[in-house]
């Protein structure tokens, strides 16, 4: 029987300063490196307005981090497209956030949605991520993951329209209707 062979963090870091990686945009899951789709342009959009929605109501309360990697375990430092942290660049001078500094996560999903529903919703709710939306813009749905147990989040809700409120900033309202009305008809891939 063959075995996966599993890397872990430090495997990975080494792999990148070694420049085996090198022009690969990948990330570490569960000890396996996977390949990330490249990103069209309403993925890029819909991460950047979303940023910058986030930037402009915290002010100094969370590090609205893009695209950036975040520690989760010895085994997983993936990318999500948008993580509200703790702190300020300066404490990750050294360092990536580990997840007891993580807010939210949110991922874009336009030919991610798989993983980001099955191998990344399980990596997050094992570590304990509090809440986790992943912005599907195939279906227009936002899909809210919150109270993590085990590998699973014990509560699921799907929404395209009404407002939302992150957990840890509940005087912030998303329109979920607004923010799908501003690209209509995506597409797959």
């Amino acid at each position: 029987m063959d075995t996966l062979a599993k890397w872990t963090v430090d495997d990975y870091h080494l792999m990148i300063e070694a420049g085996i990686l090198k022009d690969r945009h990948v990330e570490l899951l569960a000890g396996e490196i996977h390949e990330m789709a490249p990103e069209r342009p309403p993925h890029t959009f819909y991460g950047g307005s979303m940023a910058d929605f986030f930037r402009g109501c915290l002010d100094n309360r969370a590090l609205v981090r893009e695209a950036r990697p975040i520690t989760l375990a010895d085994d997983s430092e993936p990318e999500p497209d948008i993580a509200l942290v703790q702190g300020i660049w300066l404490d990750y001078r050294l360092r990536h956030p580990s997840p007891e500094e993580v807010f939210l996560l949110v991922e874009i999903s336009q030919s991610s949605l798989a993983k980001d529903l099955d191998r990344k919703k399980s990596a997050y709710a094992e570590a304990g991520i509090p809440e986790y939306w992943v912005l599907d813009l195939i279906n227009s749905l936002l899909i809210v993951f919150r109270n993590p147990q085990g590998s699973n989040y014990l509560q699921r809700q799907e929404l395209n329209s009404g407002d939302i409120s992150p957990i840890m900033f509940p005087d912030i309202q998303i329109s979920v209707t607004e923010l799908f009305q501003q690209v209509p008809n995506i597409g797959g891939a």
